[in-house]
């Protein structure tokens, strides 16, 4: 084609914005409607002359233009997004039992009567990639991945290349609108994409759920642009106005505003309705074009949404229903014993490869020394492996027919397999632990893993292969040294496959991270049976480092006031109390602790609340039968207006609202003069009466 005639740059932008519209028209007929209404050449010549108005203009004016679906530069590395609303993660099912359980839970949480209606409504759960996509005024200007669920990352340039994601909204939407939903792959387009990266000696992918999530996360946009990629939404993040007041009522709305929505779907009133929904679905598999690994159900009512909340890194109320796991048979060629980082000696199936379920599996857990001895399972046996979902394989039974005749029993270790200390099985528990602490590598290279995740200081770069060579060269021994990284700089520009930006790259990673949130120090700092939610829970009751430390110092005595404060804290028992306080009494956790804490500013817990309220920074207990509220609804209520939860009463407590049957709580809260509400009292104090 021949170059633009001259015209001013005023001209060529209305010219340029004329033909956005034109092409981004054409998109939806072709890609959404199957109604094109002109021909593939035609298309393709209000491109070129696109392109060519926008190399003349400034390249402000080509950011989102439809141009940007194919010819965008390769990035460097993909920036961070931070998520205004969380993308968490579901809770699984499994089971009718499961499924009955979640909707009593909703109920019981609700305080809704058998009488009282509740719309669930169900879904497929798509098998791809989480995304988030933000609209102003309309128009596509982020894209982003789930990430951690508070931070993903930008793949706004490679979104711009899926061909059934809208970049302009039909109809009218809210000026802010996030559509959350999933990038996938159908299995046609999967087998031809793994047909013709056979025919060019390319990577083979494994499923249709690893081809979307790496033709997404593509640093070069024109590679994904290639790939067969496809969207469904089904959920929001951010809005700046309700889109509707049911979540069957978002799923019309997305439809109406160009979007695919997951199908079939249906709205239910109980278990037993889900489960037939559920079983259809199931049966319906072989002939949905792309890959499902269960149904997602949601609480219809928004309004209820909001009352339920969430818990940890979960909604209430919503669940994804896991189809039933694929089996296969294999041979268990060797069992490997691995040590993690709080010293549990974990033994590990090495399986001939076998297919299950469209994923190649070589490796289950056999989670322990029981397991093994109920199981029967032997070195050189045939078994049964299974994944449900995203569950680790696991080995079902053993077949003993098929066994040898000298086959024996597999004898699990008395010391570790890696520093080679003693392994000792502590009373009443079923893992067997390597006694070596710090000293063993395992447990360190393991421990060291888990700081850097992505729950915890999420440093990119230091991936496990990095972090397992800088702990054999003695480069990175402890935490802290990680922060203290800088003094070895040139050297590592010198490595295989480094240089100076990689290197630059990971010192600007680790400089983001020495300022840390206290939740998240607690977190990495792999303390047995402290999970994320765990972690919370110590920060928002101890709000600082040093008081937290002060404490469990003085928690050693099991009956001090200490002891039972921690204990109090809601969901922390004994047992997990006691490996708290071991891990802030060892002398070298501590000497860990204080050599990180010299790198690092750790920041105080910041409660998250709306505004003051009368209960703001006071503890209360919950006791006996509410009327009114579901007991844990009452809790969220109260943490959501700054007050601390515990689970039992002691001298900290400010409040005990007593509902019907209250029992020996009511007691030790007179014994200790705690005030005692109720529920109207609470309700009242609250201002919600």
């Amino acid at each position: 084609m021949s170059p633009p005639p001259k015209k001013s740059v005023k001209s060529l932008a209305m010219e340029a914005a004329l033909l956005r519209e034109q092409i981004a028209r054409h998109d939806i007929l072709y890609h959404q409607q199957d109604a094109p209404e002109i021909s593939d050449a035609d298309y393709d010549s209000l491109r070129r002359r696109l392109e060519e108005i926008e190399k003349i203009l400034p390249p402000e004016n080509s950011l989102f233009s439809p141009s940007q679906t194919v010819g965008a530069k390769p990035a460097a590395a993909f920036a961070k997004v931070r998520h205004r609303v969380p993308m968490l993660s579901l809770g699984n099912a499994f089971s009718g039992e499961d499924v009955a359980d979640f909707v009593d839970r909703i109920r019981k949480f609700l305080n809704l009567s058998a009488a009282e209606n509740l719309e669930i409504l169900a879904e497929p759960k798509i098998d791809g990639l989480s995304c988030s996509l933000r609209y102003e005024n309309g128009k596509l200007v982020q894209a982003a991945t789930r990430g951690d669920g508070e931070e993903g990352e930008d793949v706004t340039a490679n979104i711009m290349t899926v061909s059934d994601i809208p970049k302009t909204l039909q109809g009218s939407a809210p000026d802010i609108l996030e559509v959350r939903g999933e990038i996938y792959m159908t299995r046609a387009d999967f087998d031809a994409l793994n047909a013709a990266q056979a025919a060019a000696e390319d990577k083979i992918f494994a499923n249709p759920r690893n081809a979307a999530a790496g033709s997404l996360r593509q640093l070069d946009p024109t590679i994904t642009a290639r790939r067969p990629l496809k969207f469904f939404g089904y959920a929001l993040g951010e809005t700046s106005a309700p889109l509707a007041e049911t979540q069957d009522g978002i799923r019309r709305a997305l439809a109406q505003l160009g979007f695919n929505v997951p199908q079939p779907a249906a709205t239910v009133q109980d278990a037993a309705e889900l489960m037939a929904f559920h079983e259809n679905v199931y049966g319906q598999r072989p002939d949905i074009p792309y890959d499902l690994d269960g149904i997602v159900y949601k609480v219809n009512d928004l309004d209820f949404q909001r009352r339920l909340g969430f818990i940890s890194r979960a909604p209430r109320w919503s669940i994804a229903h896991k189809f039933p796991a694929e089996q296969a048979e294999t041979v268990l060629e060797n069992i490997e014993i691995q040590v993690s980082r709080t010293g549990t000696l974990t033994p590990v199936a090495h399986l001939k490869p076998v297919n299950v379920g469209g994923v190649i599996v070589s490796r289950a857990t056999l989670h322990n020394q029981d397991e093994i001895a109920r199981k029967d399972v032997r070195i050189g046996d045939h078994v049964i492996v299974q994944r449900a979902g995203d569950v680790i394989p696991q080995i079902v039974r053993s077949l003993p027919e098929k066994r040898s005749a000298n086959s024996t029993p597999f004898a699990f270790p008395q010391t570790c397999p890696a520093c080679q200390r003693p392994a000792l099985r502590i009373e009443d528990e079923a893992a067997t632990r390597c006694t070596g602490g710090l000293l063993c590598p395992a447990q360190a290279v393991e421990r060291l893993k888990h700081f850097v995740s992505r729950l915890a200081f999420d440093i990119e770069g230091l991936g496990d292969k990095i972090i397992r060579e800088f702990y054999d060269e003695e480069i990175v021994r402890l935490p802290a040294d990680i922060f203290r990284l800088a003094a070895h700089a040139e050297a590592l520009k010198t490595r295989e496959g480094w240089g100076d930006l990689s290197v630059s790259n990971l010192m600007a990673a680790i400089e983001a991270r020495r300022s840390i949130a206290l939740d998240r120090f607690i977190y990495a700092l792999g303390i047995r049976q402290v999970g994320q939610a765990t972690a919370k829970k110590l920060a928002l009751h101890y709000e600082t480092l040093p008081r937290l430390r002060t404490d469990m110092q003085a928690a050693m005595d099991g009956d001090s006031a200490a002891f039972l404060n921690l204990i109090a804290i809601d969901d922390i028992g004994p047992a997990v109390a006691r490996d708290i306080v071991s891990f802030f009494n060892d002398p070298q956790q501590m000497a860990a602790v204080d050599d990180l804490c010299a790198e690092l500013d750790i920041q105080p817990y910041v409660r998250l609340q709306t505004s003051e309220s009368p209960v703001t920074g006071k503890t209360v207990v919950f006791t006996g039968k509410l009327a009114r509220l579901g007991r844990e609804e009452a809790k969220a209520q109260a943490e959501a207006l700054g007050a601390k939860v515990a689970g039992s009463v002691s001298k900290n407590t400010d409040y005990l609202v007593a509902g019907e049957d209250a029992g020996s709580k009511m007691k030790k809260a007179a014994e200790l003069g705690v005030m005692v509400l109720s529920e109207d009292d609470w309700l009242a104090l609250i201002g919600a009466a």
